[in-house]
């Protein structure tokens, strides 16, 4: 398994992650093939249909290339689960202490849920760095994180931000330190999937990458 840091670097270098709701596992290998082909290289498949995990343990056998993880993670019993099925990092929508310490005991990088400095404050408690903020337009944006973070950034915090991102407001995201990376349901939306529409797919995870490309070039220099 890799570690947590190893993943933190991972998910930096990616830029943006695939967030994906797949109600049939005989899709998950051509979708992360996809990805893959289009240069998205992180995936997070949600627990919100009961194909997930195995998803997971196809991508895991057929795809190895791709790093994927589990998201909308609500119990420690689902940790278990998704530990089991080899997911390579866990996201919750929220902050749940029994989740992430389970997380920690099972060595699975995890991350979770913020919105309030109340939630940032307890994720760090529990030792956890790298945060997903969600929903991150309808919570304010990224100037409401630029205020809400700024007391914690001395402790390393960075985040992924989740819900409203798409490619005309990704590039400011993604132009702001604060943030580690993206999450991206647009990238390939439950319907292209169910239509297996990976033609599709690729076009929107090569459009997605090469901004990254281009962005964090423009950092470097």
């Amino acid at each position: 398994m890799n570690t947590e840091s190893e993943i933190a670097k991972s998910i930096h270098s990616a830029g943006v992650i695939a967030v994906l709701i797949v109600d049939d596992a005989t899709h998950a290998v051509p979708l992360a093939r996809a990805l893959l082909e289009g240069g998205v290289t992180i995936m997070e498949l949600t627990l919100r249909t009961p194909e997930a995990l195995e998803c997971l343990r196809r991508i895991r056998a057929e795809v190895p290339e791709m790093t994927a993880g589990v998201g909308t993670i609500l119990s420690p019993d689902q940790v278990d689960e998704v530990v089991e099925a080899g997911a390579a990092f866990g996201v919750s929508p929220g902050t749940n202490p029994g989740v992430i310490r389970r997380a920690a005991e099972r060595d699975l990088p995890f991350s979770p849920g913020v919105a309030t400095p109340s939630d940032i404050e307890q994720a760090l408690a529990l030792n956890c760095r790298l945060l997903k903020l969600f929903p991150a337009e309808a919570s304010g944006g990224l100037e409401y994180l630029k205020s809400m973070a700024a007391p914690y950034l001395h402790l390393g915090v960075r985040f992924i931000p989740l819900g409203g991102i798409h490619m005309r407001n990704l590039g400011a995201w993604l132009c702001n330190p604060l943030i580690a990376a993206v999450g991206g349901s647009w990238l390939a939306p439950r319907e292209d999937i169910r239509e297996e529409q990976w033609d599709r797919i690729r076009t929107h995870a090569r459009e997605a990458a090469q901004l990254v490309a281009n962005i964090r070039q423009t950092d470097s220099e």
